[in-house]
């Protein structure tokens, strides 16, 4: 896995529309994973627009790939003000020797949902997004930490240890021309792994839905 970090040029028009269009900003990040006769293979990376600008107010976005981007693919002129050198993850997180009870901080885009008569709907209340969140490190490997309660006075339910903010509606129009709007918010906290191959297997393919919005890279950090 190859982590990159590019900015964004904000004065480039085709850049302004790609950050105001998340289907556009992915088929455009395309472009740097495949020559134009080739389509894009599915799950070949993940991105997120970060709520942080760089120093020049430069829009940052993340983007985690199975390979290395070549990002002179993306010839529109003045588009990418600055990409930072990738990064190798296997490397730089020791995955090869990951542990049960390694704990690291992370960051995670993502669209907490539940799916009922055959409708997805957003899950608003913070109560239900912590629940949601809990519930996916179940299945992919980790754990987050409880809060402390300093109120001994009534029993109350332990709640994970989670920063929650940046709630947003995403839109963009798909390739069949509908548009769509996802609700997302911004996880973050720290995790601790319980199960290293499920939780390697989350850091490459993702959490939840929306992936091409946008959304489902869980980056983590030591």
């Amino acid at each position: 896995m190859h982590l990159h970090r590019i900015h964004l040029n904000p004065r480039c028009r085709e850049a302004r529309r790609d950050l105001a269009d998340p289907y556009q900003l992915h088929a455009t990040l395309c472009r740097a994973f495949c020559t134009p006769e080739q389509k894009c293979p599915e799950g070949e990376f993940l991105w997120r627009l970060e709520p942080e600008t760089d120093a020049a107010e430069c829009p940052r976005i993340l983007v985690q790939s199975r390979s290395v981007a070549d990002w002179e693919r993306i010839d529109t002129d003045g588009w990418l003000a600055n990409a930072d050198p990738a990064i190798d993850l296997h490397e730089r997180l020791a995955l090869d020797s990951l542990g049960v009870g390694k704990r690291f901080r992370f960051r995670l885009r993502a669209n907490p949902c539940v799916t009922r008569n055959g409708k997805r709907l957003g899950l608003l209340k913070v109560e239900e997004q912590e629940t949601w969140l809990a519930r996916k490190g179940e299945q992919h490997g980790f754990a987050l930490p409880r809060l402390t309660a300093f109120d001994f006075s009534e029993p109350s339910p332990e709640r994970p240890d989670v920063r929650i903010s940046h709630e947003q509606m995403l839109g963009g129009k798909q390739h069949s021309g509908n548009r769509i709007r996802v609700y997302s918010v911004l996880f973050e906290g720290f995790l601790i792994v319980t199960e290293p191959d499920s939780f390697k297997n989350a850091l490459l393919s993702g959490i939840g839905h929306g992936k091409v919005m946008g959304l489902g890279l869980l980056s983590v950090a030591q």
